[in-house]
């Protein structure tokens, strides 16, 4: 290595296969036995769900947040390897308009795998009537040859959940 080449900055190709974390602790649900239709069908892409056993929801990726509704049931990534994600919490949970949801990020901000991104009172959701799975959606699915859920049964935040292949 040259003198200066230690100095040029490297410029990385994406690594792929990526991988998505589990976003929550708690069970993985199946993309078919998410309690919602457009979710269960794939119609957003391929997805999969965690039904939580904490009230915490944290970043599956590094990238921007890119969506960031007034109800703060829902967040839409922008992953640095062109991986656009949405992670819905709880289903018809838009009906709570925010009430039992904290945001602790705002659209436009960086963020990194594993960062807390929202806090969400379990109780509350339960109480409305809602499920609380928090449902991590590949909206771009189109764009890479696989998704593949690699996660089962019990996970923690940061355990691989979703494999993306190019």
């Amino acid at each position: 290595m040259g003198l200066f080449d230690m100095f040029k900055k490297k410029e990385t190709a994406p690594a792929f296969p990526a991988m998505l974390a589990a976003d929550a602790a708690g069970t993985v649900v199946k993309m078919e036995d998410i309690p919602d239709e457009v979710f269960a069908q794939g119609i957003l892409g391929q997805c999969c769900g965690i039904d939580p056993s904490e009230g915490k929801v944290y970043a599956p990726c590094d990238g921007e947040i890119t969506q960031a509704p007034d109800t703060l049931h829902a967040l839409g990534i922008a992953g640095k390897n062109g991986i656009e994600v949405l992670i819905h919490v709880g289903v018809d949970t838009v009906e709570m308009k925010g009430d039992g949801f904290s945001a602790k990020v705002k659209l436009g901000d960086k963020i990194t795998k594993g960062q807390l991104l929202l806090t969400m009172d379990l109780d509350k959701i339960k109480a409305a009537g809602h499920p609380a799975v928090v449902i991590t959606v590949v909206t771009n699915t189109d764009d890479f040859a696989e998704v593949t859920t690699v996660a089962s049964g019990a996970v923690k935040p940061g355990d691989d959940l979703m494999k993306i292949a190019k």
